[in-house]
């Protein structure tokens, strides 16, 4: 056990307590003792992140997982992956900073940002982080000024046409320019170690990853003919984070294999990378939410409630915290929170138009609409599930509002899985071959997916 996670940075949950449990204690608890003063929280089961971790190595036994920290960069994720093993992935050197403040080395650290301040390069060079990506000549010039021992990966574009969010349109080099890229490397004596790219998030096509890594084929060719000794692929993220998804985990972990099979077969000397971060945390992380104002909106056109004999009209909830905050995947990942009622309605009470608004004093700051939920009051709870991606560390700064809490858990089961005290189990090949929700209230052990426990030493 490498020590970076203990029991008292988590809450620990028996048999039969579930996330709901918890975060019901939890409101129920703030709205007793703050006397009217609420603030958002999330309750985040590190279960969950353990069971996807066990999930990955599983269906990709050969890549080496690099957890992406721009995602979410809350204390306990941080601790739990250094803990499961993983690497880090890092855009920036406050970034690094926070991985290597909890302990985690150098070794196990990619400044994975094509474009870098001189300023953060020099910080990576001075805290021995030699591993660095590019996509153009000026980030060559930079890093052979300011860091010239480093160890470069050339990131290459992508297909990502049909992604939700679309990296190539700032990151990646084209093909066409790669032997040119490759060359002035050579004539700067910066050391090119190998290609990453990443196809996007949310692609519906699973066969982005194959084209994308057949064209790494070619610019390794082109490396080893100008004497670059390349012997890593990093094939990124864009793995979905939820169970549903437009495309299974699974289905590209398949495609993913089997271009690996073809262009970079098992004993060809090369170290395959992924840098994950939706995967990991995004269904692990749970939020509740007070509302803190609300306003009935009389509707001049018949509506649904009309038909039952009620008065027409849409009721408008404001929350404490919007889209310039913990919402903001509304903007800019499309997203369409729908919350969960904390207390749960009867069948008898009417349901009303209604949308749901954040704090900012502008028209933009939209959380949900079109919504039909019964009539709400102020100090409710709303619940939503699946907030763990580019929500933490994202707090508001609208009245210095502070990060929000985040309470951890773990089911004992999980805590024994991270310390390595399961022993992997068979799977029966006739079971359905799917892996089990690892949640605050099951215990059963032989529901963890687990493969080969592999954990990546360094990334040299």
């Amino acid at each position: 056990m490498a020590g970076y996670l203990n029991e008292s940075d988590f809450v620990m949950v028996e048999e039969g307590f579930s996330t709901r449990d918890l975060l019901e204690e939890l409101t129920l608890g703030a709205s007793q003792a703050t006397m009217g003063k609420v603030a958002a929280f999330f309750v985040a089961d590190l279960g969950a992140i353990v069971r996807k971790h066990f999930c990955f190595l599983k269906c990709l036994p050969r890549v080496r997982p690099f957890y992406a920290v721009k995602c979410n960069s809350s204390p306990g994720v941080l601790k739990a992956l250094a803990e499961l093993g993983l690497g880090f992935s890092c855009a920036n050197k406050a970034e690094m900073e926070l991985v290597q403040q909890i302990g985690v080395p150098a070794s196990k650290i990619i400044y994975a940002n094509p474009c870098k301040q001189i300023a953060q390069i020099k910080y990576a060079a001075k805290h021995e982080v030699w591993l660095l990506s590019f996509d153009n000549e000026m980030e060559l010039a930079k890093v052979a000024k300011s860091h010239p021992s480093a160890r470069m990966v050339l990131c290459i574009a992508t297909d990502d046409s049909h992604s939700l969010s679309r990296l190539s349109m700032k990151f990646g080099a084209s093909l066409k320019s790669c032997r040119h890229l490759l060359e002035n490397a050579k004539k700067s004596h910066v050391e090119v170690v190998g290609v990453s790219f990443h196809i996007g998030s949310g692609c519906p096509d699973p066969q982005a990853y194959a084209q994308s890594i057949a064209d790494a084929r070619l610019v390794f060719e082109m490396g080893a003919e100008l004497g670059h000794r390349m012997h890593i692929l990093d094939v990124g993220g864009g793995f979905p984070g939820v169970e549903g998804a437009r495309v299974r985990f699974e289905e590209i972990a398949s495609v993913i294999n089997s271009a690996l099979d073809l262009y970079f077969p098992e004993g060809c000397g090369v170290d395959i990378l992924a840098e994950l971060g939706r995967y990991y945390v995004t269904s692990a992380f749970t939020l509740a939410v007070n509302i803190i104002a609300k306003k009935e909106v009389l509707l001049d056109q018949p509506s649904r409630e009309e038909e039952n004999g009620f008065a027409p009209k849409t009721i408008v909830y404001h929350l404490e915290e919007g889209v310039y905050g913990i919402f903001s995947p509304v903007l800019f990942d499309n997203a369409c929170p729908t919350p969960i009622l904390q207390k749960k309605p009867s069948t008898e009470q009417p349901l009303y138009s209604s949308s749901l608004w954040g704090p900012a004093v502008d028209g933009c700051d939209c959380v949900a609409e079109g919504l039909w939920l019964p009539q709400l009051h102020v100090g409710d709870w709303l619940v939503f599930e699946n907030m763990g991606a580019y929500t933490v560390g994202m707090g508001s700064l609208l009245g210095g509002t502070q990060p929000c809490h985040v309470t951890y858990a773990m089911s004992r089961v999980a805590w024994k899985a991270l310390r390595g005290q399961l022993l992997p189990t068979e799977q029966d090949e006739d079971a359905e071959d799917v892996c089990k929700p690892l949640s605050c209230g099951w215990e059963i052990t032989d529901t963890l997916c687990v493969g080969s426990v592999f954990t990546p030493a360094s990334i040299m």
